[in-house]
């Protein structure tokens, strides 16, 4: 197994680089570097001219960078996608690709806090710099903001008791770690659908400590202004909060509601999809479980 694919092992490797439609000297953006298996993938197919920037916030990630004089590692969030490639200089790109949500590096470190699986200090931070972290979260959040947080971002039906019961149990004593927070839950958690609620929950957390929705809606919405004409986008996501925007987007050129129309009862939108929906086949998931709920689509700026 090689170094990126104990990192992160790159979901829909081939299809993903393939959506971009590589052009020999063209200049791509990875945002979501991580192990850098795209991004690897991309160089083999630029030529001496081509370029490629790479984005990703988590210092673990840096350890992965790519010794090639076409690549250069930011270590920024891709929610200053524009003000970082302004600043080195590119005004236009020709393609970006993005692998939403968690590597698997972050989920396999147990004291990095991300995994159901292990016992750990509630953490979930992907910039290990940021203040706000999940024991901020589940220990300072007032009942309604943690309602709020469960039920847009984890879908749970049972957002409103597991608030009440958080808040309720806090003033004991300090939900510390990953284990007490399971224990404080304990009556949420059936048998049958114990890993399939934590994950929920687990999720709505981590979402609220790193502003994923946020973020993610300030980087689409910067996309056509960095993408030349006939630039690409192919963009993974795992879950429905992240692909509803995505798709939107790249429907409307918005998040939610319909486009304006002119007189003429046309419609401008910034980009057109390319394809249809992508997902992995079932030997992609025998070999790697976490692709199984992965989403690829495609777009073309206009």
């Amino acid at each position: 197994m090689t170094m990126e694919q104990e990192y992160h092992n790159p979901v829909l490797l081939k299809e993903t680089v393939d959506g971009l439609n590589i052009i020999d000297d063209g200049t791509y953006v990875d945002v979501t570097f991580g192990g850098g298996g795209h991004s690897k993938e991309i160089l083999t197919r630029l030529g001496p001219k081509g370029r490629l920037i790479a984005f990703d916030q988590d210092q673990d990630a840096l350890l992965n960078s790519i010794d090639d004089s076409r690549f250069t590692l930011i270590n920024e969030n891709f929610r200053y996608v524009k003000r970082f490639l302004r600043f080195h200089g590119v005004k236009s790109i020709d393609g970006i690709l993005a692998d939403f949500g968690v590597s698997s590096h972050q989920f396999d470190v147990a004291d990095r806090g991300f995994s159901t699986r292990f016992e750990a200090d509630l953490d979930m931070r992907m910039n290990q710099q940021d203040a706000l972290s999940a024991f901020h979260v589940v220990n300072e959040y007032d009942e309604e903001r943690l309602r709020q947080v469960f039920w847009q971002y984890g879908e749970l039906r049972q957002a409103p008791g597991l608030a009440r019961t958080i808040v309720a149990e806090r003033k004991n004593s300090e939900i510390k770690t990953s284990d007490q927070l399971k224990l404080v839950l304990k009556r949420f958690l059936p048998p049958r659908k114990e890993n399939k609620i934590l994950a929920q929950i687990y999720q709505a957390i981590r979402i609220e400590v790193n502003q994923e929705i946020e973020v993610l809606k300030e980087f689409l919405l910067q996309t056509p202004e960095i993408l030349a004409k006939g630039g690409r986008l192919s963009f993974i996501s795992y879950h429905s909060l992240e692909d509803r925007l995505v798709k939107r987007f790249i429907r409307s050129g918005l998040f939610e509601g319909e486009p304006d129309k002119d007189v003429f009862g046309n419609v401008s939108v910034p980009l057109k999809k390319i394809g249809k929906l992508i997902v992995p086949n079932q030997e992609e998931i025998k070999l790697n479980n976490r692709a199984r709920s992965a989403k690829l689509r495609i777009a073309e700026k206009l």
